[in-house]
């Protein structure tokens, strides 16, 4: 395909806010509740679809489900799939699974009743062991996994899909209407499993249980985990032996940039168009849900950019040559635009996924595939917490520059439509592709608009990053000077006094500004911040050390008091609200050893249910997990030498 990506880079300010943004043109939540009058419906009665493989091309191999059930259930492994963006196939069984763990707010918003995990049902179907398709009628539906590619590490890797993750199908909640495409992880082999084995070890697992569960809880867009189940007889080969186990995951879309990719890669733009489609019209909601063209260049402070109209007819071509957008420049602009609110998320809650290759990023906006992330402790912003990537390419710092990129390689699969224009539904241009003539218009719009697009992906993730940052450190009204002057300042002096992100954040909650009026009191609150050993980080010196961070409470007090004033009340209402958004408990990386620790060498089984607890509701004071010791220890410091820890890519 004719497109080539050429966007310049954008004169930034030198704060360390916008540096995050420097590289961009360089190469609800996830649910909704259902309030208290809806009860759920049990398993049988959840309303059930299959509109992915209803309007999808499936594998050549097997175009039915019955093709695929009557095969050998060993004749469904890995190959090379053409033509086709998911293969029909089955999980294996599973023989004597456990069940060790149900999310409870994951139950409601699919809208399941509560006490049917405790059916044969349910653990059956979340263990691989059932289906709703019936193969004596060759009724109901079949499962599938997805074909996709993906660029890993910055380099193409080709043919990648499902390799182990088995969708079941799609379930809608009879009250909020809200679909999810149920999957299973672990499930067994697929033609895209590669060299692999199609299981997942328990470490893992119950990783991702919990993570995708405290992501939501903490409104950063994500995949959701429904449940985790032990297959005690699947012994799996990584760095040793390990036992499985199955994660029941839902999400209300699973496609990623890398579906894009591989269809790029084969030249199948008839399919490149089907699935543009497919995912303005089923994955978001209609193409005029999509954003209208902008009135001027993308600002964060513009209102026009934050919140722009929508409402376009799929048929309308927006703006002036050569930057015209049709239907497929507006769905594109949406994705990264989700993106940008994604990342700033990830980047103002200090979470690291690890592993940002194209296949692990999400058309839908959403944290996606989660294998060596990790939320920072110390704030250092070139950690990783993938012991693979010595490059540190996905390091904290990078995660909004990497998205970019990723999404410039979307833009190189949806250049074509992207720079067709007005002529994007022309009888020529759909069955023939592009003319030698109009190559040099398209690819001069495409790239364009791709550009264009970079300039709004970074006012967006600014914006919310900005308004995020605003909330956690308590403040109400905007103010230019916020950036440099409380947000930059206070982020340079954790790096520099190696200060814990997000304990930093709920300690600042609970300060009083009348213990800041005076040059002594502020030294003694800064106290608050140091680790339990006290002052680190080279070259520090207690006395250093808290002269510094009472500079930055003075600011602070003054900025706050302009917008609670310097009264009781006006305080304790500011606490309540910045403990709304700054968590007390996250599942760090040492908490989650040491819960894998305990279930899978100690047996203990409660215990997972006592860290969903609290990783479900992470801005509360105390749970009710009966040991009110445990709580406060997973909340409070990090050991020392389980700070920035490490893992790999192997589950």
């Amino acid at each position: 395909m004719l497109l080539r990506t050429l966007l310049q880079r954008p004169q930034l300010s030198s704060s360390r806010l916008v540096r995050m943004t420097a590289h961009f043109s360089n190469g609800a939540v996830n649910g909704s509740s259902n309030g208290e009058s809806f009860a759920g419906v049990s398993l049988q009665d959840l309303p059930k679809s299959n509109i992915f493989t209803s309007n999808l091309p499936p594998d050549p191999e097997f175009q039915t489900p019955s093709a695929s059930h009557n095969a050998p259930r060993q004749d469904l492994g890995p190959r090379m799939v053409k033509g086709a963006l998911y293969t029909y196939v089955r999980p294996e069984e599973t023989s004597e699974p456990e069940l060790l763990g149900v999310s409870p707010a994951a139950m409601r918003d699919i809208g399941l009743r509560a006490g049917e995990e405790n059916t044969p049902e349910f653990k059956a179907l979340v263990a691989g062991n059932k289906t709703f398709w019936d193969p004596s009628t060759e009724k109901g539906i079949y499962p599938w996994s997805q074909c996709y590619g993906g660029y890993q590490f910055g380099s193409w890797a080709g043919q990648l899909g499902d390799g182990r993750a088995i969708s079941l199908f799609e379930s809608t909640n009879p009250s909020t209407k809200t679909r999810y495409e149920i999957q299973l992880k672990g499930a067994g082999k697929t033609p895209y499993s590669r060299f692999a084995d199609g299981k997942a070890v328990l470490r893992s697992s119950i990783r991702e249980f919990i993570v995708s569960e405290a992501l939501n809880a903490l409104h950063i867009p994500s995949t959701r985990a429904l449940s985790l189940s032990l297959t005690p007889n699947a012994k799996v080969r990584r760095e040793r032996i390990e036992p499985g186990a199955i994660v029941a995951r839902f999400a209300q879309s699973w496609l990623r940039i890398g579906t894009f990719d591989i269809l790029r890669a084969r030249g199948d733009r008839k399919i490149i168009r089907q699935l543009a489609n497919y995912v303005a019209e089923n994955v978001y909601s209609g193409w005029a849900s999509l954003p209208s063209i902008l009135p001027e260049p993308a600002s964060a402070t513009s209102s026009s950019t934050i919140n722009p109209t929508r409402n376009v007819p799929p048929s309308k071509t927006e703006g002036d040559s050569p930057g015209e957008e049709n239907r497929f420049a507006r769905l594109y602009r949406e994705i990264a635009r989700r993106n940008a609110i994604t990342v700033a998320y990830w980047q103002a809650y200090a979470f690291t996924n690890g592993v940002l290759n194209t296949d692990n990023t999400s058309l839908l906006g959403l944290s996606l595939d989660f294998g060596p992330f990790a939320f920072l402790d110390n704030f250092d912003p070139s950690y990783t917490p993938n012991h693979d990537d010595h490059a540190l390419r996905y390091c904290y710092r990078n995660q909004p520059s990497i998205i970019w990129w990723n999404l410039l390689r979307l833009g190189e699969s949806l250049g074509e439509l992207i720079g067709a224009g007005s002529r994007v539904d022309d009888e020529q241009f759909v069955n023939e592709g592009v003319t030698k003539e109009f190559a040099p218009e398209l690819i001069k719009r495409a790239e364009t608009i791709i550009e264009r697009t970079g300039e709004e992906y970074k006012a967006v993730f600014l914006a919310e990053y900005t308004r995020l940052m605003r909330k956690r450190f308590g403040l109400v009204s905007e103010d230019a000077k916020d950036f440099d002057e409380i947000f930059s300042e206070a982020l340079d002096m954790m790096e520099a006094l190696e200060l814990d992100f997000n304990h930093f954040f709920r300690r600042l909650s609970s300060v009083k500004v009348k213990d800041l009026e005076n040059d002594e009191g502020r030294r003694w609150v800064a106290g608050r911040f140091f680790h339990g050993e006290g002052v680190t980080g080279f070259g520090n010196t207690e006395k250093a050390a808290r002269g510094r961070i009472a500079r930055w409470l003075e600011k602070w007090r003054l900025r706050v008091q302009r917008d609670w004033g310097d009264d009781e009340e006006g305080g304790g209402k500011r606490e309540v609200e910045m403990k709304k958004v700054n968590p007390k408990f996250i599942p760090r990386s040492w908490v989650l050893d040491e819960l894998i620790q305990r279930v899978e060498h100690g047996g203990e089984r409660e215990v997972i249910k006592q860290v969903m607890e609290m990783a479900l509701n992470p801005f509360e004071e105390e749970w009710k997990t009966g040991d009110r010791k445990q709580e406060e220890r997973w909340c409070g410091d990090v050991p020392r030498g389980n700070r920035q820890m490490m893992c790999s890519c192997s589950s």
